[in-house]
């Protein structure tokens, strides 16, 4: 209903943002009346070819460890970003007999180095996949670790383990995790300033970030 030429459509739903309904359920309000009504989940299907080259590349990535976890840590909007010291924090606290993964967009490659070479672990794969390929290597991850972006929808999609972080934004928007085996991790006490925005900011209009540096290492690593 909030599309300007909604007066034209035969039929409009209401759709909501910020009472807690998943976007996935919003959005199959459109079809629900053509469909059994049973919750349709997005799924992604990386090819046989998808699978072999993330297991075969993934065994000399691993340098001998035997499982993983993996960590996407930029967004595009700044204030959806936990900050690069909490992620360098988050993989010091890692097991050390788990190899640690960082995906990501090939222009986040420069903030994944920074992060290897802070923590002194890590192997950078921000120019190394597709995204099927990323789609792959998340579904075996131990864990993957992300903020509220696109990563979160991936591993969703997947059916994989994952952490999400939400700084700026909130869950209530309707865009966490979609499966049993998704947590979300955010600040503890409310700000009044938060949410600021849907989609985020370049910075903290406020200035102090306090939504995403009071979030504790040790609450997302638990």
């Amino acid at each position: 209903d909030k599309n300007p030429l909604s007066f034209l459509f035969s039929r409009t739903v209401t759709h909501d943002i910020g009472n807690g309904r998943h976007e996935v359920d919003r959005l199959n309000d459109l079809i629900e009346h053509l469909t059994d009504r049973t919750r349709p989940l997005p799924q992604l299907y990386p090819s046989t070819s998808d699978r072999a080259n993330v297991h075969g590349r993934s065994t000399a990535w691993k340098h001998g460890h035997m499982s993983y976890v993996l960590i996407a840590p930029a967004s595009v909007w700044p204030t959806k970003q936990w900050p690069e010291a909490k992620w360098v924090e988050l993989i010091e606290a890692l097991p050390r007999e788990q190899e640690v993964f960082i995906i990501g967009a090939p222009g986040d490659s420069e903030l994944a180095q920074r992060i290897i070479a802070a923590s002194g672990r890590g192997v950078d794969l921000t120019r190394e996949l597709k995204l099927l390929e990323s789609a792959a290597l998340m579904e075996g991850a131990v864990m993957n670790y992300v903020n509220d972006s696109a990563p979160l929808h991936i591993a969703s999609a997947m059916n994989a383990p994952v952490t999400a972080v939400f700084c700026s934004t909130v869950p209530a928007f309707g865009f966490g995790p979609l499966r049993e085996n998704g947590r979300i991790v955010e600040r503890k006490d409310p700000l009044e300033c938060r949410p600021c925005g849907l989609h985020g900011h370049a910075a903290c209009p406020v200035g102090h970030f306090k939504c995403a540096l009071d979030i504790a290492v040790a609450s997302v690593h638990s």
